[in-house]
């Protein structure tokens, strides 16, 4: 039998019609957050009920709710080593050492990408807290640190800091993919960037996307004692990035770092997950703003909740 010119014309069209992506509205939302007193102790005992959501304006119902405890960690230590930050070297590899020995246990793994021109992956996932410190001083004491893959495409750079880049390219490259645990990027820094091809929004929705709490460890070079308008800006983005996306900032300056790293440990271990469907699903690449909090009367008085403000609403291909 001769074949219809229909059944021909499908056959010869099939290729194209199955490698050809189509667009999928995402409508479930999924938020990790945490909840403090007013004398700033987790609080780990509230219920589905004690919460409400609001998406630009709008209370959503909860589809799902969730408490994590002791959850295994995905780090990525993103450390910068540009012109900025070289009185700090050795405070970044003490400060980097106590970090690992608070937080970081056998469950846990994490990735360390250093940055001055270009972000550089320094060493993948290593449950080693030993390796991952080893690393940062090799690393630095090397002369050879265009052997290390750089994250992201190479770029044409005229400065000397990829702050954003840094921090894009981990969220997305490093941490993207990853489905088991809570995910955080600890960025030791002050906040400059001069060379990057990504600004703070590409960076905060990066993190955003892929759920990824951004803490910021301060470390600002004052002259004279008083804060240049350079390190003040740098101050305002590292407090920005942690409040957008549910991290925290720390000051390096001040005393009590090491408690400052227990309390990020016990924030990314002990904390609460949900999801809703978006009463506004379409997928139109605008940020939808998130609330979410206690409600009042419920669980006391004095709770403040600790969430990503808002996601992009993205279309994935399918």
């Amino acid at each position: 039998m001769k074949p219809s010119r229909l059944w021909v014309l499908a056959c010869l069209l099939a290729p194209c019609v199955a490698q050809t992506p189509f667009r999928v509205d995402v409508q479930l939302v999924n938020v990790g957050f945490s909840v403090r007193d007013s004398a700033g102790k987790l609080v780990t005992n509230l219920t589905q009920d004690d919460f409400e959501v609001i998406e630009d304006g709008v209370p959503q119902k909860i589809a799902f709710f969730a408490r994590s405890v002791d959850v295994p960690l995905n780090l990525g230590l993103v450390v910068d080593i540009s012109g900025s930050q070289g009185s700090f070297v050795k405070q970044h590899h003490k400060d980097l050492k106590t970090f690992l020995s608070e937080v970081l246990t056998p469950r846990d793994r994490a990735f360390l990408v250093c940055f001055a021109g270009n972000p550089r992956l320094v060493t993948d996932y290593s449950q080693s807290a030993k390796f991952l410190a080893d690393a940062l001083e090799g690393f630095e004491g090397t002369g050879h640190k265009a052997d290390y893959p750089m994250l992201g495409p190479r770029e044409i750079r005229t400065q000397g800091t990829s702050f954003y880049d840094a921090i894009y390219h981990s969220a997305r490259q490093m941490l993207s993919n990853v489905e088991r645990g809570r995910k955080a990027l600890i960025i030791f820094s002050d906040g400059e960037d001069n060379a990057s091809a990504h600004h703070m929004m590409d960076a905060i929705e990066a993190a955003q996307t892929n759920n990824v709490l951004l803490f910021s460890i301060r470390y600002t070079d004052v002259r004279n004692g008083q804060l240049n308008a350079r390190n003040k800006y740098g101050t305002s983005v590292m407090a920005r990035i942690a409040r957008e996306t549910g991290g925290a900032d720390y000051d390096a300056r001040e005393r009590g770092l090491a408690q400052n790293f227990k309390e990020i440990g016990e924030q990314l271990r002990s904390s609460y997950e949900l999801g809703y469907h978006s009463t506004n699903p379409e997928a139109d690449d605008s940020f939808h703003k998130l609330v979410i909090r206690v409600k009042p009367g419920t669980a006391g008085t004095g709770l403040s909740v600790r969430a990503k403000t808002g996601y992009y609403a993205h279309f994935t291909e399918r």
